[in-house]
């Protein structure tokens, strides 16, 4: 074999090495791109990374770390107990789920009624408005004697609420449209004698004995 071919064989084997190194260039050079292009958004993260850690160096200790480390290994029935009862808690919220959906629409209904009806208005009317009225008009001595006396006057109504109690104020409101004043006549001592023999004047007589012997009650009671 001649130098020529010896060459030309030595060139023909560098032609092959240089296509079989041509993608392990081309792969090296876009690393050295990618790298180069990575390498100030790298330089900006280390140095919010940086400035990060400066932040919390002052609050932030390795001790810190094995304190809660140890805390968090001395409460770990504590932690178990939480999960427990938070599970409860879930499985709770998993049964009262059904009741809920029909029980809160119902709720909302009758709120709306009462609504409807007036009576949030009135609690308003008796919890808000009654009360800045009072504390605009009168002082705070005054409120409380306003407000003594309408607890009073709540007590008393609870005794009236007694049946007897109502028949008969129901019955003594019922007297004025009984009475015929202008037709009423002048009646002396003889008449009224006379008028004490009629069965109506006897019942009316009896009433008043017996409103007679309340009012002494009354007293009564004053002296305990």
């Amino acid at each position: 074999m001649t130098n020529e071919e010896l060459i030309l064989q030595k060139l023909e084997k560098l032609d092959r090495l240089e296509e079989q190194l041509a993608p392990i260039i081309q792969g090296h050079k876009a690393r050295t791109e990618l790298m180069a292009d990575l390498s100030p958004l790298g330089r900006q993260a280390a140095h919010l990374v940086t400035r990060g850690l400066q932040e919390v160096e002052t609050s932030f200790q390795a001790d810190d770390v094995l304190d809660l480390l140890t805390m968090v290994a001395r409460n770990t029935r504590n932690f178990s107990y939480a999960l427990r009862q938070f599970e409860s808690l879930l499985d709770f919220m998993k049964d009262m789920a059904p009741l809920m959906k029909s029980t809160v629409p119902k709720l909302v209904s009758y709120l709306d009624t009462l609504d409807q009806r007036g009576v949030f208005r009135v609690l308003k009317i008796w919890m808000v408005d009654f009360r800045e009225k009072i504390a605009a008009n009168y002082g705070p001595e005054e409120s409380e004697e306003i407000i003594d006396g309408i607890v009073a006057f709540i007590g008393l109504a609870k005794t009236l609420s007694d049946p007897k109690a109502v028949e008969f104020l129901t019955r003594a409101a019922a007297l004025p449209g009984m009475v015929d004043l202008d037709n009423a006549p002048k009646v002396g001592p003889a008449g009224l004698a006379m008028a004490s023999f009629s069965d109506e004047m006897k019942e009316g007589l009896g009433v008043v004995v017996e409103l007679t012997k309340a009012l002494g009650k009354l007293k009564e009671t004053e002296g305990e």
